[in-house]
């Protein structure tokens, strides 16, 4: 019998390695779990190592809000963005809904008052503002000209969005009659009716919809390339100025307001409400809870600042949250109801995932049977099991997932969940990896059908007319399990499938054709290798340039070669692929050297798929095709994507991390650690025009 001790290091471990897991998820903008679970699993976590007396140096970093993006420069904040004090449910037992607690509150205001030495019967006027579920963004004007934009990051640097936030144009460029530089903080969302048509697209094009708009929003902002932002629908509300020179302020948070509208920018003046009672401004919150399903944007909580501005630098605050505002947050619908049984998933990757079978229940407008339980680490931290009665929210409002466990009610004699020793599509025995469980069997049933829903999806190959329906189809009836296998598909064959006809095979068959085309990167992504996404695909393809070439670095890599190994994963810095770790490059090379991989890589060859990086040669230009370029800082009179595409179509190659292989740094204003790190290793610079001069040759 295990030392309770042990038991409780165990979960202390699996609890780690699951918020490591979450946290990449938020930051790459696609969570499977809301905040308040994921804070749960925090608060758990730390309870732990203090019961087992962890040091602090050795405890995961749970710094509030980090969400930096390799390939982006980070700025520090001329003051730090931190996050807000929140006021908690007074009910965390998992039973029904929770509500903030007005006793909370107003000691957070008694304390307001203390520190300021103001007599309690003397009022503090407080302004409410709306707590829009997006993500903070400083912006920097310059005479009214919006020059640099910021993520909160960990509150004291944060990334450099500016060129996706000015091609998404969700924040003014301009804001009138403004002759000095201020800062302006805020918060970036997407709309839901913008977010709900994305969606739909996502669907209809086989592919999963995004959890939520605040981390949809999150990923958009940290697209590389940011081309055609402006299309999503990306809004902003403005809320606060920090920091400004030569130019006369307002005195109060709410004449603030008034004076960004006046000068152009986006505020919820509609939405705000000034109290001179601390009742009034928590009967305000709850009141507007009524109005949250109403609203063209998703909030999560209100927002209550003193109105004051002067009294704000009299308050210290803590490292992590300033004490002149306080958040009130609104909890998500939860409903209790019956689960039924517990089923297993199997993913492209082989990823082996339980589902709650559920007694249907209406939750947040749509009625749920079937609900998320994440992975099996879990599910046995929550103890669930058949027979349970469950409660059920919506991650993001969106996604159904099981929350918590009614125990009053659990039956006599229930068994808690066994992990699954085999695959329950194909028999084979799992494998563990992380906090996960693998089907390790290529040919898999389950994992050939995702697969090729993956690789037909527009992320991918984008073959159009190739859905989840008709997938289903060509792999029962025409005998289809592997990618190559769909471009031997006969038009003949397709014509005689249910709900085709000739029309749509020979469309299909069109589309068949355009996809080869899609170049290496393309069939990367399509692939459905186990860490390798879009981005990380398409630097492979650019880097390498070749399939080959790609595929006998893999072998050497595998055979332990210690100069690929430097190459991509050194000890030290990091390699010519931006972003891979050690542990990502194991992965990843790893299935790029196994045998049912270079099958079907050998197979696409054979039927004519593009397998070299596809680059625009239209108009290339001699001395630039294939030398890398790195751009930093903002250019005069080009974006960021428009100098991209201007090097891409002249034949070079548009890099985002400087290394002794870039040929030339683009350089700005406001240019970055690039150009230091370009200055030391002696590359040759260049500003705009001699971009321009050099394009022309």
């Amino acid at each position: 019998m295990s030392h309770p001790k042990q038991l409780l290091l165990d979960e202390y471990e699996a609890l780690a390695s699951q918020i490591a897991y979450h946290e990449r998820l938020y930051r790459d903008g696609v969570p499977e779990i809301p905040d308040a679970a994921f804070d749960d699993l925090v608060d758990r976590y730390q309870q732990l190592a203090d019961e087992l007396e962890i040091p602090p140096e050795q405890r995961i970093d749970q710094t509030p809000g980090v969400d930096h993006t390799d390939g982006f420069v980070q700025v520090e904040h001329r003051s730090p963005m931190l996050s807000l004090e929140k006021i908690s449910p007074y009910r965390r037992d998992g039973k029904g809904d929770s509500l903030p607690s007005l006793g909370q509150f107003l000691s957070w205001y008694d304390r307001r008052q203390k520190d300021l030495g103001i007599h309690r019967h003397e009022q503090l006027p407080l302004l409410v503002e709306p707590k829009i579920d997006g993500i903070s963004v400083s912006l920097l004007y310059v005479r009214g000209q919006l020059q640099r934009a910021v993520t909160r990051g960990d509150g004291k640097k944060g990334d450099d969005i500016t060129r996706q936030v000015k091609s998404a144009r969700a924040v003014p460029e301009r804001l009138d009659g403004v002759r000095g530089s201020l800062e302006v903080r805020g918060e970036l969302y997407w709309p839901l009716d913008a977010f709900s048509a994305h969606n739909q697209k996502l669907i209809l094009f086989g592919e999963k919809p995004l959890a939520n708009p605040r981390n949809g929003c999150a990923g958009l902002m940290k697209r590389k390339d940011p081309e055609g932002l402006h299309h999503a629908g990306i809004r902003s509300f403005l809320y606060q100025i920090p920091w400004s020179e030569d130019l006369p302020l307002p005195t109060s948070q709410f004449e603030v307001l008034q004076w960004l509208k006046h000068c152009g920018a986006p505020v919820y003046l509609d939405e705000i409400f000034l109290a001179h009672h601390p009742h009034d401004a928590f009967h305000y919150c709850e009141q507007y809870a009524e109005r949250r399903p109403h609203l063209p944007y998703e909030i999560d909580g209100m927002v209550i600042k003193l109105d004051r501005l002067d009294l704000y630098s009299r308050l210290e605050g803590t490292g992590h949250h300033p004490h002149w505002a306080i958040a009130y947050k609104f909890p998500p619908e939860r409903k209790p109801t019956l689960l039924k049984g517990i089923t297993v998933q199997v993913g492209k990757s082989g990823k082996l995932t339980p589902v709650a079978e559920l007694e249907p229940v209406l939750v947040a407008g749509t009625t749920v049977s079937r609900a998320s339980l994440h992975n099996f680490p879990e599910l046995e931290r929550k103890d669930v099991r058949v027979g349970d009665t469950v409660f059920i929210e919506k991650a993001g409002e969106i996604i159904p997932q099981v929350v918590s466990v009614d125990l009053d009610k659990r039956p006599i004699n229930t068994e808690s969940y066994a992990r699954p020793t085999a695959c329950p599509a194909c028999g084979a025995d799992v494998v563990s990896e992380d906090i996960f469980i693998y089907c390790p069997n290529p040919s898999c049933p389950h994992q050939v059908r995702e697969r090729l829903r993956h690789f037909a999806s527009r992320g991918a190959m984008d073959i159009e007319g190739l859905g989840a329906a008709l997938v289903e189809q060509v792999i029962d009836k025409l005998g289809v399990v592997s990618p190559d296998d769909v471009f031997r598909m006969k038009e003949a064959d397709l014509a005689g499938l249910e709900r085709m006809g000739k029309k749509s095979a020979a469309n299909l068959m069109k589309s068949l054709q355009i996809a080869k085309d899609r170049g290496l990167a393309r069939v990367l992504v399509g692939l459905s290798i186990r860490h390798l996404g879009t981005t990380m695909a398409e630097d492979l393809a650019n880097h390498f340039e070749s399939v080959d070439a790609l595929l006998d670095f893999a072998q050497r890599y595998r055979q332990g070669d210690p100069q690929a190994i430097e190459q991509v994963a050194p000890e030290k810095g990091s390699g010519v692929i931006e972003g891979m770790a050690r542990k990502t490059a194991d992965s990843i090379f790893a299935e790029l050297a196994s045998p049912s991989v270079r099958g079907v890589i050998e197979g696409l060859r054979q039927v004519g798929v593009l397998l070299e990086a596809k680059r625009q040669l239209s108009d290339a230009v001699v001395g630039v095709v294939g030398k890398s370029f790195v751009l930093t800082g903002s250019l005069p009179t080009l974006k960021r994507d428009e100098a991209s595409a201007l090097i891409k179509a002249a034949g070079g190659i548009v890099g985002t991390s400087v290394s002794k292989k870039t040929d030339y740094v683009v350089v700005g204003q406001d240019a970055g650690s690039k150009l230091d790190k370009a200055q030391k290793l002696g590359i040759n610079l260049l500003d705009e025009a001699g971009l321009l001069a050099l394009l022309r040759k």
